[in-house]
C-alpha cells in the first residue's frame, strides 16, 4: 500500500487535504523502479487551478505513454501547508508515489502566467533544489520550463537549466532520449547534457548565453558562449493536431477544479490578429482538428471520466470551420447523456445564440462580449474588428432571445487612449442598456437590464505588436478607472450598470515580469525570501514587498514600464524565432498608431512569417 508523505495529523490541519494525497480517478500508476526517466511536472499554484490546466494533461499523456519514463504531478502547496512543511522539514513530494522531487531526473514548470513567479521559487525551496540553476549539483534534477511565459524567460532564467520553447509535443521525446543514452553510456554530467539539450530544436541553455548592457540599462547583446550553440532558439510547433497525443482518460481531481469538466481542444491559433494579444501571435499558425477526431475525443473522455459538463477549449470557437456541426453533434449526444454543454469564445450572432438558448438556461444566464475598448478608433487601434453596429446588432439578438445580463470586457491603459476612449466604455454599456428597453416590451422583460462592466489594465506582451508601448503608474490607472466609474453615474441608465477594476499595482508588476531581463531575477528571490509567493492571490499580494525588494536590488521599475521602446532596441526576447517577422510587428505596431485594421488571416494574408511552419490556415484559405 503506498504511504502518504503528510500524517493523517498534517492533514487533518490543512484546508482540502485531498489536495495532496494523489491517487485520483485516471491517475497513471506505474513501479518508479521499472523506469529510467522520472519526470515531475509542476502546475506553480494551488491544485484546483494546475488540475484545469489542458498543457499538463497533454504532456502527462506524452510522457506516460513512454515505457521508460513515469511522470508525475507536482502543484504549490497552499500558504497552510507550505508553513508547515517549512517547520517539519517536509520535502515537497509528487502526487502519484509520494516521493520527493529532488529524487526525480526532471522538474517541468509550466509558466502560465507571470504572477506565478515566486511560486517557482517555492517549488524549488520545498524540494531542496538550489534556487539559482549553476549552484545545483549533480544529483539535482534538470529544471525545465515551458509555457507562454517562456516568450520572455529572462526574469526567470536564473533559476531554469533550459526552457522549452514551443508546444511540447514536437521534440521533448529528444530531449528525453538524449538524457538516457547519455546516463546509460556512463557520459551524463549535469553541463555536459545541457550542452548538448542546446543543440536540440526549440531548447534554450540560459547559462549558455552571455548578457552585456549600454550604459543607459538597455540590452548591448546576447550570444552564445560556444559556437556550436544556436544564436536563435527556434520555436516548436505541431502541425497534425489529429495525430498529437491528447488525454482520452483524463485525470479526475477529488477536489472541485476551476474547470471541471471534460475540455475539447478544437484548435490552436487564431486568425484575428489582436494587437494586445501574445496568444493570438505566438501560437500562430491558425490549426483545426477534424470534425470526426474530436467526435471520437468528445465520447470517450465522456466515457472514461464521468464529468456532467464538456467544454470547448480554442482562442475564438466561432472561427472553427465546422462550429455548426460540432454544436449539432455535442447537442445531440449531451442530451442523451444529460451532460451540459459550455462553449465559450463564441462571437455573439444568431447562430451563437440559437446555440446557448439551447445549452443553457436563459433565466439564470449571461452573455459575454469582450469588446476591448469602448470607442471605435480604440477598437481600430487595438484590430479587434468588431464594430458598434456588431456590438448592437449581438445586444439586440440576445435582448430578443430572452437574455437580460450582459458581461463586458474591456481594457485602460492601451497605447494611444485618450479620456473620450474611456469614456465611451459607459456610454457605449448605456447605449445597449438603453437598448433593452427599446427593444423588449415590457410585459416580456425577465427584470430589469443588468450591464456588467469590467476593465482589466493593458500589459504589453512580447511578441506582439504592443511589445513596444509604454505603461503607467499605479495611480494613473486608477485614475482612468474614476474617469469610467464617474462617467458610469452620470448616465441615463446607471442603474442598470455596474463596474469593477482590477487591481492596478498588480498590473505594474505583471508588466516589470513580461518584458523584463535577467537582471529581475535577483528582485524575485529576495522577494520570496522575505514572505512573497501565491502574488496572483489578491490576499497574498503585498506590493509594498515588491517595491522594497526592487529598492534593495537596485532595479528602477519605471526602466521597464514608463518607457516606451525605441524599435532599434535590442530587447531580450530577441534571441526566439517564433515564426512572427519583425517587420510585421513594426508595421502592425504603425497600423495601431495611425487606428487602421489589418484583416483576419482567413480574409488576407498579413505575411507575419508564419507561412515557413507550412501548414495550417496560411495553406488552407
Amino acid at each position: 500500500m503506498r504511504k502518504l508523505a503528510l500524517s493523517d495529523e498534517i492533514l487533518m490541519q490543512v484546508d482540502k487535504a485531498a489536495r495532496y494525497i494523489g491517487n485520483e480517478f485516471n491517475s497513471v500508476k506505474k513501479d518508479p523502479s521499472s523506469v529510467d526517466i522520472r519526470f515531475a511536472m509542476c502546475f506553480p499554484d494551488v491544485y484546483e487551478i494546475g488540475m484545469s490546466h489542458l498543457g499538463i494533461q497533454i504532456l502527462y499523456e506524452l510522457f506516460n505513454r513512454r515505457e521508460d519514463t513515469y511522470c508525475e504531478r507536482v502543484y504549490s502547496p497552499w500558504p497552510d501547508l507550505h508553513a508547515i512543511m517549512k517547520e517539519e522539514q517536509i520535502p515537497l513530494f509528487s502526487l502519484e508515489s509520494q516521493t520527493p522531487i529532488q529524487e526525480f531526473d526532471f522538474l517541468g514548470i509550466t509558466l502560465q502566467y507571470e504572477m506565478c513567479y515566486t511560486n517557482i521559487l517555492q517549488v524549488l525551496d520545498l524540494s531542496r533544489i538550489p534556487l539559482i540553476a549553476t549552484d545545483r549539483r549533480e544529483s539535482d534534477p534538470i529544471v525545465i520550463g515551458g509555457g507562454p511565459c517562456v516568450y520572455n524567460p529572462e526574469p526567470i532564467a536564473d533559476f531554469f537549466d533550459l526552457f522549452y520553447i514551443g508546444e511540447g509535443e514536437t521534440v521533448y521525446s529528444q530531449l528525453l532520449d538524449l538524457y538516457k543514452e547519455m546516463k546509460a553510456s556512463g557520459t551524463y554530467a549535469r553541463a555536459a547534457f545541457l550542452h548538448q539539450a542546446a543543440l536540440i530544436p526549440g531548447i534554450y541553455v540560459p547559462s549558455l548565453y552571455e548578457v552585456t548592457y549600454q550604459e543607459d540599462g538597455t540590452l548591448a547583446s546576447f550570444t552564445p558562449i560556444y559556437e556550436d550553440v544556436p544564436a536563435q532558439v527556434k520555436r516548436q510547433v505541431v502541425m497534425d493536431l489529429d495525430h498529437s497525443p491528447y488525454p482520452m482518460k483524463p485525470v479526475v481531481p477529488y477536489v472541485r477544479a476551476t474547470q471541471d469538466r471534460v475540455v475539447l481542444e478544437i484548435q490552436r491559433g487564431c486568425i484575428r490578429g489582436c494587437r494586445f494579444c501574445q496568444a493570438g501571435m505566438i501560437y500562430r499558425p491558425n490549426r483545426e482538428k477534424s470534425l470526426e477526431v474530436l467526435e471520437g475525443y468528445a465520447i470517450q473522455m465522456l466515457e472514461n471520466t464521468g464529468y456532467d459538463e464538456i467544454s470547448l477549449s480554442s482562442l475564438s470557437s466561432s472561427d472553427y470551420h465546422n462550429i455548426q456541426g460540432l454544436v449539432d453533434f455535442l447537442i445531440e449526444e449531451c442530451k442523451q447523456r444529460k451532460i451540459n454543454i459550455s462553449l465559450p469564445s463564441l462571437r455573439i450572432d444568431s447562430f451563437s445564440l440559437d446555440v446557448m438558448s439551447k445549452v443553457q438556461d436563459v433565466n439564470k444566464s449571461s452573455i459575454t462580449f469582450a469588446p476591448e475598448a469602448g470607442s471605435q478608433r480604440m477598437r481600430n487601434t487595438i484590430n479587434k474588428g468588431l464594430t458598434e453596429e456588431d456590438i448592437m446588432n449581438g445586444a439586440r439578438l440576445a435582448f430578443e432571445g430572452g437574455w437580460n445580463k450582459v458581461k463586458f470586457y474591456f481594457m485602460l491603459g492601451l497605447p494611444g487612449e485618450e479620456e473620450a476612449d474611456m469614456r465611451e466604455i459607459p456610454e457605449l454599456s448605456n447605449r445597449v442598456a438603453a437598448l433593452y428597453y427599446d427593444t423588449v416590451p415590457k410585459e416580456q422583460r425577465h427584470g430589469k437590464c443588468q450591464i456588467t462592466m469590467s476593465t482589466s489594465f493593458f500589459v504589453p506582451k512580447p511578441w506582439t505588436p504592443f511589445q513596444w508601448a509604454r505603461m503607467y503608474p499605479p495611480e494613473e490607472y486608477l485614475r482612468r478607472a474614476k474617469i469610467v466609474n464617474d462617467t458610469m453615474k452620470e448616465q441615463l441608465n446607471h442603474k442598470s450598470l455596474s463596474y469593477q477594476w482590477h487591481q492596478a499595482d498588480v498590473t505594474v508588476l505583471e508588466g516589470i515580469f513580461a518584458r523584463g531581463d535577467r537582471r529581475i531575477a535577483k528582485a524575485i528571490q529576495y522577494a520570496y525570501e522575505h514572505g512573497c509567493f501565491f502574488d496572483a492571490w489578491g490576499e497574498y499580494f503585498h506590493y509594498d514587498k515588491w517595491l522594497e525588494a526592487f529598492a534593495a536590488c537596485g532595479i528602477d521599475p519605471d526602466f521597464y514600464t514608463m518607457r516606451e521602446r525605441d524599435i532599434e532596441e535590442l530587447l531580450p526576447w530577441d534571441f526566439i524565432d517564433t515564426g512572427i517577422r519583425r517587420e510585421f510587428l513594426v508595421h502592425e505596431w504603425e497600423q495601431a498608431k495611425a487606428a487602421v485594421v489589418t484583416p483576419n488571416c482567413k480574409m488576407r494574408c498579413s505575411g507575419c512569417g508564419c507561412k515557413s511552419f507550412g501548414g495550417g490556415i496560411c495553406y488552407e484559405s
